[in-house]
């Protein structure tokens, strides 16, 4: 099953493979030749295929916990005072997604959107220490019944060029539910309160939607 950010993408890849293939068979005389550039662009069709694949989740909705909102590594564990919304002290866990994760974001939390706000910015390196706050980014605050507010940020990085973002303030939101994607995504941000009980280390590699990275 595939996301349906990737439809248009996806038809566009399949007509270019395709032309292509027919191009290579009929202009280019040279046998090997054929099969070389055939593979590479079947090569470049499985790849984009996989980008947007959009696996179903079982997720286990409970309010006392956070599901992890998208697959990745876990690279950032550690208390930040926030300012954007909070003006306090939080716990960030950040979970770096590679070009081979799946990249949909899940919600995670059920609740009501307080906040959801899109920032332009720069395509840092998404492990740069700043692309939290410089990068093109989305925040997004939902106030669940047992932990209060809690924000999430998508991040750009240097190879995201564009963020989806479902939330839309007021909204009722579920746990697992889709709630966007990162086209060549980077990098989701979590920030919850201090006395969070975290579920996962740091580099620990999680599944969206389904792993539980924090409780209260």
């Amino acid at each position: 099953m595939f996301h349906k950010e990737g439809y248009k993408i996806i038809l566009i890849a399949t007509i270019i493979v395709g032309v292509g293939i027919i191009c290579i068979e009929n202009f280019v005389g040279l046998t090997w030749l054929n099969k070389f550039l055939s593979i590479v662009l079947l090569i470049f069709y499985i790849l984009i295929l996989q980008f947007f694949r959009n696996p179903k989740r079982k997720t286990p909705i409970n309010d006392s916990t956070i599901i992890a909102p998208v697959d990745g590594k876990v690279v950032v564990i550690e208390e930040v005072f926030e300012k954007e919304f909070f003006n306090d002290k939080r716990i960030q866990i950040s979970i770096f997604m590679s070009p081979l994760n799946v990249h949909v974001t899940r919600y995670p939390i059920s609740g009501k959107v307080n906040l959801s706000k899109y920032h332009p910015g720069k395509f840092l390196v998404a492990w740069h220490p700043k692309a939290s706050e410089e990068n093109e980014r989305t925040t997004v605050v939902i106030e669940s019944k047992t932990f209060g507010n809690v924000l999430y940020r998508q991040i750009a990085g240097a190879l995201a060029k564009r963020i989806v973002n479902y939330a839309k303030p007021t909204m009722q939101v579920v746990q697992g539910e889709d709630a966007g994607f990162i086209k060549f995504g980077s990098r989701v941000d979590v920030f919850l309160p201090l006395n969070t009980k975290i579920k996962v280390n740091l580099n620990d590699k999680v599944k969206g939607g389904e792993q539980v990275i924090a409780e209260i």
